[in-house]
């Protein structure tokens, strides 16, 4: 992690917007070139400004100001969508929220599909999105693989490892260990589209169940569907720190 900034020196624009909750580093510095962002009343497009204490600064007319940090950890079941909507009226993961969390400015950190569950940060924090989702962190996920079939260990493990083409890019895993004839642990750095179902059908095998078990160092065997507890710093340590034992799996 970056060292932290002095506020005599105040910080990037992009990082105090991010810590606003508004979007992603990345992102505010395309609001920022757009020229969105106003810094005392002034239109400004330098990504090398600092904001300091006592500068007012506005996005797209509405003024901001750095917010508390507030990350959760929610077990997202099957069958619900990561989305703050849904044009079909499916229930999203917002809904398992508290009144008080909705309005929280939250947003969910990467996700997962609408038939798989498991672990899913969700935070009103732009920089630890960026920390948690950027590939040169490389953040492991592990999962918990149930597939139509028996495994063919032999073969399949070392493609599924070095890699397969698919229909959102080339994806391999870090990680993979047989549980049983049809169940699996599997780890990812990658955050592919769908990347577990699409790399298991290239080789022919229909997941049935898709469960994300850990994030980073982070696992909780305790939160059940639907549940979600808030994160302390030291969670939070977790999931950024680099692996303690990337051969270690957890089975759920």
């Amino acid at each position: 992690m970056a060292a932290p900034e002095s506020s005599t020196d105040g910080i990037r624009l992009n990082r105090f917007l991010a810590s606003c909750g508004i979007a992603s580093r990345r992102k505010c510095e395309t609001l920022i070139t757009d020229g969105r962002i106003m810094v005392n009343g002034k239109i400004c497009k330098k990504l090398a400004t600092r904001i300091r204490p006592g500068d007012k600064v506005h996005a797209d007319g509405v003024p901001l100001k750095t917010q508390e940090a507030l990350t959760i950890l929610l077990f997202k079941p099957a069958h619900v969508i990561c989305s703050a909507g849904d044009t079909h009226g499916r229930r999203t993961i917002f809904d398992l929220l508290s009144p008080k969390l909705q309005q929280a400015n939250l947003h969910h950190v990467g996700r997962l599909d609408h038939e798989s569950e498991g672990l899913i940060v969700m935070t009103n924090s732009g920089d630890l999105s960026h920390q948690i989702t950027h590939p040169r962190h490389k953040i492991e996920k592990e999962y918990f693989v149930r597939i139509n079939r028996p495994f063919q260990e032999e073969i399949h493990s070392r493609k599924l490892l070095e890699g397969i083409e698919t229909p959102e890019g080339f994806a391999k895993a870090v990680s993979v260990v047989q549980i049983s004839h049809r169940q699996l642990s599997v780890v990812l750095q990658q955050g592919l589209k769908r990347q577990i179902r699409h790399m298991f059908s290239a080789l022919e095998y229909e997941v049935t169940q898709l469960v994300r078990t850990r994030i980073g160092n982070l696992s909780d065997e305790e939160l059940k569907p639907g549940k979600f507890r808030y994160l302390k710093e030291s969670d939070i340590a977790r999931i950024l720190a680099p692996p303690k034992n990337p051969a270690s799996q957890t089975k759920r």
